[in-house]
């Protein structure tokens, strides 16, 4: 059975949710909260598969508690439950597994759930155990792909982005999307010329052929297929370490 949290500030929201929950009979809600301070403590003690996360809270954003459970390990799926659409896309962009709409419907909840089922399924009946990936496929990136399982060589990949929901991981010869997060997928990263440069991308330093001035002190990088790959602020420091200027 799965496990959920949730966050909401409305006490009437959240009972539906926990009710509509139950009634699947695929999840046991371990708790709820109405603030982010007390959803992080929960969240790290309690461990959950999921967090349904409303975005606006009182006088705080839910895309701000994603962001920080990027680094909760484990990281739970974040499913959005919001009255607003217009956040998607921003939503998406912070690694979220789903993203559903108020006034709740139980099927395209159950849709939601069976989605995180049958990846779990996949992942844990296929998925190479971690010490086969280490011995027998030393030198190789697992992903899923379409419900099947792609090895690809560390040296392929030029860098991995999560846009839309989605990570994109852009090899020499392909392009892959795959649902896990970017922060998932970069444990897995067991090589050590992969950097993260922003939020929202990880590049293979081996393919880094120019470093740009962009502005606010921010960089772009351009990569031996001509793709450019933003610099944050936040990671320039990590980046001028490990190319050394």
């Amino acid at each position: 059975m799965l496990t959920a949290y949730i966050v909401d500030d409305e006490p009437l929201a959240r009972d539906e949710l926990k009710y509509l929950l139950h009634r699947t009979k695929k999840v046991k809600v371990l708790g709820d909260s109405d603030n982010i301070e007390e959803a992080i403590a929960d969240i790290i003690i309690l461990k959950p598969d999921l967090v349904f996360l409303d975005i606006e809270l009182d006088e705080e954003s839910g895309l701000d508690l994603a962001k920080h459970l990027e680094n909760v390990d484990p990281t739970p799926a974040i499913i959005f439950a919001t009255a607003y659409d217009e956040y998607a896309l921003q939503a998406f962009e912070a690694n979220t597994f789903d993203y559903i709409l108020k006034p709740f419907d139980e099927k395209r909840i159950e849709k939601t759930l069976d989605k995180f089922m049958n990846l779990q399924k996949i992942a844990k009946e296929e998925m190479p155990p971690a010490n086969e990936l280490t011995n027998d496929y030393n030198g190789r990136f697992p992903i899923i792909v379409d419900d099947r399982i792609v090895l690809l060589s560390h040296d392929d990949i030029i860098y991995l982005e999560t846009s839309d929901g989605k990570v994109k991981i852009k090899t020499v010869d392909h392009e892959y999307k795959v649902d896990e997060t970017l922060v998932s997928l970069e444990k897995k990263l067991h090589s050590k010329k992969f950097l993260r440069v922003h939020r929202s991308f990880i590049v293979n330093m081996e393919y880094i052929t120019e470093i740009q001035p962009w502005f606010n002190s921010t960089y772009n990088l351009v990569m031996k297929d001509q793709s450019k790959v933003p610099v944050s602020r936040t990671y320039v420091k990590d980046l001028k370490n490990h190319i050394g200027f």
